[in-house]
């Protein structure tokens, strides 16, 4: 990034993971946007398998699984997140049809046309939009639906230092059309696509992270890679209040054809 702001994946891995490992959501969201993007999706009964792609820690999976069907498989690369996922499933006496495991979104561990629903949100970026919705469609049955939120432009010209700023984070940002077009030629009928309302970015995301950092920089004083990854994630939420007319997530879900 410009400056000496960096990508979060520049950060030790296991920093990231305890740094987060507090929080119910590693992205923004909410669950009332979880259910919302669920109400386009039919045709799920009990014996649908559904597949949460980049779970985190689950917050957003348990939601799903007090609003529909079938059996859920959470995946993430972190193996702590998946022991709170785990635990967060038991507490909630889920863990019959709710299960945790340890996974790249690169090589998924599931069969062709196995999944009913693939869900992921905020995640899709680690693999990029583009290959994860063609790589992922072939473990859709046909009629499927893939629901995904994704960082995406509200206009076509921005400030040059927020559009610098996503430029390095994450080079596939792109305008939400784009990403509609890449949804059809992948072989999706795109269904819905709405933008994430500010609070799932304010409320929901930034706002748990302001005691997740006093207490993480309490933990790791003096510390400077802890203290940079702090600084990078309160320099983010900084951008956003500048500049969130320009930029969000956004809710594309898609149907297999």
């Amino acid at each position: 990034m410009s400056g000496d702001n960096k990508s979060i994946h520049e950060f030790d891995f296991k920093l990231i993971c305890e740094y987060f490992s507090s929080m119910e959501r590693q992205g923004p969201g909410s669950p009332e946007v979880t259910v919302k993007a669920l109400s386009f999706i039919d045709n799920l009964t009990h014996d649908s398998k559904i597949a949460d792609i980049g779970c985190g820690t689950g917050g957003q999976t348990m939601v799903l699984a007090r609003h529909t069907p079938g059996h859920i498989t959470g995946m993430d690369l972190f193996a702590d997140f998946i022991d709170i996922f785990n635990a967060n499933s038991r507490k909630l006496n889920l863990q019959d049809r709710v299960q945790g495991i340890v996974g790249s979104m690169e090589h998924l561990p599931f069969h062709n046309e196995e999944l009913n629903l693939i869900w992921s949100e905020g995640a899709i970026y680690n693999i990029g939009f583009e290959r994860g919705i063609n790589e992922w469609r072939s473990f859709l049955k046909q009629g499927g639906f893939l629901a995904v939120s994704e960082a995406s432009w509200f206009t076509e010209k921005r400030p040059a230092e927020i559009d610098r700023y996503w430029k390095d984070a994450y080079p596939e940002i792109d305008v939400i059309s784009h990403k509609v077009g890449q949804m059809q030629k992948a072989g999706y009928i795109p269904v819905a696509t709405f933008v994430l309302p500010e609070n799932c970015w304010t409320e929901h995301f930034y706002a748990p992270q302001v005691f997740a950092q006093e207490k993480f920089l309490k933990k790791y004083a003096d510390n400077k890679t802890a203290e940079d990854l702090v600084a990078n994630e309160r320099h983010e939420a900084m951008l956003y209040n500048k500049y969130k007319a320009f930029y969000g997530y956004v809710f594309y879900i898609g149907k297999k054809i």
